[in-house]
């Protein structure tokens, strides 16, 4: 039997899915498993992050071995499938209680800011039954880089009407592959929060927007977000063009910075604007907010 620690390098604001999934592999094999704490020795500890920029400890690690894994330090590491495909073991992170998981992975999209199809392939394909993350939670968090763009994706979409569960679609769901019978599809899953991306201010997806809040029948702006990439591409201008579009359309827009250490202080002022609800509700133009900062 061995000692397995875990150590979680971005934090506990989000719960790991690899060491929620490695934690119920070695407690199956009869392992002993805890989060990594500093002063025991193991046998074995893995460290996971999702994020390049969180530091590493800096801590010396008593372990016969110290396996690194997760996007945060490149897209050249998966877990073995008996490990992907088990039931993770949500007791890791108590305070948490919805279930996390992937139906599908890739995206045939292949945008240049992000690292999707390096790491899970050009195209979105099922990996997985909600079963295998899911047993009867109240919650479900999916994790899917494009749902939309599975063959498959009408029946995912019926297993989450099924379960009765809500459901938070965290990352961005891809209003260009919105039609109307999918839409339908979406509108019977009890949504918690369902979230699109305008990434490309070039794209006129204004349509898209609106046929998605014409058939869904959501009228509540907080279950609607819409993430609204900047600083890659595009002035300011178009970055407002599209907050105020989506406001206007009734969606909750948020910003995400590209390169954000490097990113002017407009682009970040314009990111404080509409990410801080209050401010975003009380000062109605951006230029507005802009001149309150000098």
């Amino acid at each position: 039997m061995a000692k397995i620690g875990l150590i979680d390098v971005d934090g506990h604001n989000w719960p790991n899915l690899p060491l929620m999934k490695l934690s119920a592999y070695h407690k199956a094999q009869g392992d002993t498993v805890e989060p990594w704490f500093g002063f025991e020795q193991y046998d074995r500890v893995y460290m996971s992050k999702v994020f390049s920029a969180s530091p590493d400890i800096d801590t010396v690690i008593m372990a016969d071995e110290i396996i690194k894994g997760g996007t945060g330090y490149g897209t050249n590491n998966v877990l073995p499938a008996e490990v992907e495909h088990i039931y993770p073991d949500y007791d890791l992170y108590p305070g948490y209680k919805a279930a996390y998981g992937f139906l599908t992975r890739g995206c045939p999209r292949g945008c240049k800011f992000c690292g999707v199809r390096n790491k899970e392939g050009g195209a979105s394909k099922q990996v997985a039954d909600l079963s295998e993350f899911w047993r009867g939670q109240r919650e479900v968090k999916l994790l899917d880089p494009n749902l939309l763009a599975c063959a498959d994706h009408e029946s995912l979409l019926q297993q989450l009407i099924d379960s009765g569960a809500w459901v938070d679609f965290t990352q961005g769901l891809d209003i260009r592959l919105t039609t109307a019978e999918n839409i339908e599809l979406l509108s019977k899953v009890q949504i918690k929060r369902i979230h699109f991306s305008w990434d490309n201010p070039k794209e006129d997806l204004v349509e898209s927007f609106q046929q998605f809040k014409d058939i869904s029948g959501i009228e509540d702006y907080r279950k609607l977000g819409v993430y609204v990439l900047t600083n890659y591409d595009s002035t300011i201008e178009e970055d407002l063009y599209r907050i105020y579009i989506l406001r206007d359309l009734g969606y909750n827009p948020y910003v995400m910075v590209y390169d954000k250490p490097k990113a002017p202080r407009e682009a970040r002022q314009l990111q404080r604007w509409v990410n801080n609800r209050r401010l975003f509700a009380s000062v109605p133009r951006f230029e507005e907010y802009d001149d309150r900062q000098g």
